[in-house]
């Protein structure tokens, strides 16, 4: 019988805290499982980068290639941290280096052109000759991509054009999806072939994995605060006699001797790639969540700026500390680390006017966000730019707002997704700034005014 030992991550999101542990389990799991003849693969599900930090930041990511490469992977996929938040070309070089395989069926080049660093699949054999087929997919933010450059295709379309090749290639087929738990449900409803499914992107735990027909689930959650595991069993005729997952968490990991230091090594050679100074200020620039301030001002005024628009708002918890007179590149990235892009929406005044009243909610500051690119902790108050309220009213560059007339708001990216304004802005045109993320921005801003 022969015992196949499948080892996944996602969704690390350069939560480097967690690695020395994580890479030393892995490896000292490898060599283990090798030597009792176990076939043993490697793979990650995505967002395996995040540019908050500043080692990721500073290296473009090919920091976080070099440890995938050091701990053996064999093959990951790329999720939209790596696919929306990189600049097409430093996305198009991030591989340059790999020691693994990029498995993703779902992105193309201008004119449908595969990038040469991807397959859309790719056939494993083991000693024992078993063939196994693992394709990649990653989340369609189809218009983002489109912004960057790049085209992406419907996953599950995909899917269904390799899947009759994996077929005839393959003994069992693994599915790496940086989808979300409720897509790879769907897959695995309609798609009994595959045997396994790898997921990530909704950072869903499957303590055990979850059986749906004949394909097994398995997910990591996120941070590395979890290491997956899936075994199989396969009979000589290569049909599987087994399968199981399970998930280790961190703490229970070995501790790695000079943890702290090596964690603390990943932030200082961050910080030294991005020591370069970006301008000197006439004064240091306070921030606060709970209260408007210059700092925010500036930050709302190059919002609004940039996209030329009529008016802008931000939250001020969008900001996460001061600055003092002398600006580095890693100061601003400490207090605005969020991958998050500016957009510009057009509504009608009336729209508007709805809009900008639910903002003024006072539960609003103090509330808690987590994801949509967000990196800090609470909304924070609300700071605007060309609009003022005034008794009752709500003045548009000093004019009352007129219903009947036409505006464009500028505001950060992560109000047009989730359920912020869902309903108000689901159906009006949308205009987003890639690949300048709100730091670049305030960048902009504060060297224009020095």
């Amino acid at each position: 019988m022969e015992v196949i030992q499948i080892y996944h991550t996602n969704d690390i999101h350069s939560h480097f805290e967690h690695w020395p542990r994580i890479e030393k389990f892995l490896l000292t799991q490898k060599e283990l499982h090798q030597e009792r003849g176990d076939e043993v693969f490697l793979f990650d599900i995505g967002d395996f980068i995040d540019r908050w930090h500043p080692f990721s930041e500073g290296t473009k990511g090919k920091g976080n290639i070099e440890l995938l490469n050091d701990c053996g992977y064999d093959a990951v996929t790329i999720g939209n941290n790596e696919g929306i938040n990189l600049p097409f070309e430093d996305l198009d070089h991030l591989y340059d280096g790999a020691r693994f395989d990029v498995l993703l069926a779902n992105l193309y080049k201008a004119g449908n052109t595969p990038p040469d660093w991807i397959q859309p699949y790719k056939i494993y054999q083991t000693k024992m000759g078993t063939r196994i087929g693992v394709v990649g997919l990653t989340a369609p933010f189809t218009h983002l991509y489109e912004l960057l450059g790049w085209e992406l295709t419907d996953p599950v379309a995909e899917l269904k054009k390799w899947l009759k090749t994996l077929n005839e290639k393959s003994d069992l087929i693994i599915l790496l999806s940086h989808l979300g738990l409720d897509v790879d449900e769907r897959i695995a409803a309609n798609f009994p072939e595959i045997n396994v499914i790898l997921g990530g992107h909704t950072h869903h735990i499957l303590q055990e994995g979850k059986q749906i027909g004949d394909t097994l689930l398995a997910a990591a959650g996120k941070y590395g605060n979890f290491v997956g595991q899936v075994s199989l069993t396969i009979h000589p005729d290569k049909k599987i006699k087994t399968k199981q997952a399970i998930l280790f968490p961190f703490e229970t990991l070995s501790e790695v001797k000079n943890e702290q230091r090596k964690i603390e090594e990943f932030l200082s050679e961050g910080k030294e790639l991005l020591k370069e100074n970006i301008t000197f200020l006439k004064e240091p620039l306070k921030a606060n969540p709970f209260e408007e301030t210059k700092l925010s001002r500036i930050l709302c005024e190059s919002l609004r700026e940039w996209c030329e628009a009529d008016c802008a708002f931000i939250n001020a918890g969008l900001l996460l500390g001061p600055l003092s007179e002398e600006v580095t590149a890693n100061d601003l990235l400490a207090i605005c680390p969020h991958p998050i892009n500016p957009c510009k929406v057009e509504l009608t005044g009336r729209e508007l006017q709805e809009v900008l009243e639910k903002t003024t909610d006072p539960e609003w500051p103090e509330r808690k966000i987590i994801g949509l690119g967000f990196r800090g902790t609470v909304m924070g108050v609300m700071v605007y730019e060309g609009v003022v309220f005034k008794e009752g009213d709500i003045f548009m560059n000093g004019e009352k707002l007129d219903f009947e007339k036409n505006y464009s708001l500028a505001l950060p990216d992560m109000f047009t997704f989730g359920h912020f304004f869902s309903e108000n802005f689901k159906s009006k045109p949308k205009k987003y700034y890639l690949p300048e993320f709100l730091r670049d921005l305030l960048k902009w801003k504060l060297q224009m005014n020095a």
